[in-house]
């Protein structure tokens, strides 16, 4: 919950003009339910605040930059195939490794795997990720 507490600190400190969103990215692993549907509570609260979550984590919507994602076991086969293209990730990333053509196929790629999109929480091996970067690609 300091996610959500350091987010409300700032927008306390600085608001929000019409055109700004508060996004919050978090991966599923670690969250409890109740603290899950805490952060969607308060992304209801406004139509500038978002929750991006990854199930069961960020290294997903990395993946999804190269490949489907499909028949992924656990953690680390998602970690060890995402090794696969970016060789070097230890939580960092090399810009030049992604580019805007990568960013598109992984939106694809995550919306057509988030079919219940209404549901908020994606189901295991998904990402919500690619609606704060769909809206990101809008204003770029």
């Amino acid at each position: 919950m300091q996610v959500l507490e350091e987010m409300n600190r700032h927008l306390n400190i600085e608001s929000l003009k019409k055109t700004d969103e508060a996004w919050l990215v978090i991966d599923i692993d670690d969250w409890k339910e109740d603290d899950i549907q805490k952060l969607l509570k308060w992304a209801k609260k406004s139509d500038n605040y978002g929750v991006a979550l990854s199930n069961p984590n960020f290294e997903f919507w990395l993946l999804l930059h190269f490949e489907d994602g499909k028949k992924l076991k656990n953690h680390k086969e998602c970690s060890s195939r995402l090794r696969d293209h970016l060789p070097n990730y230890n939580k960092d990333i090399d810009a030049k490794k992604i580019t805007l053509a990568h960013i598109r196929k992984a939106i694809a790629r995550a919306k057509q795997r988030d079919a219940n999109a209404s549901t908020l929480i994606p189901e295991l091996w998904g990402t919500t990720v690619y609606k704060l970067v769909n809206k990101i690609c809008e204003y770029a």
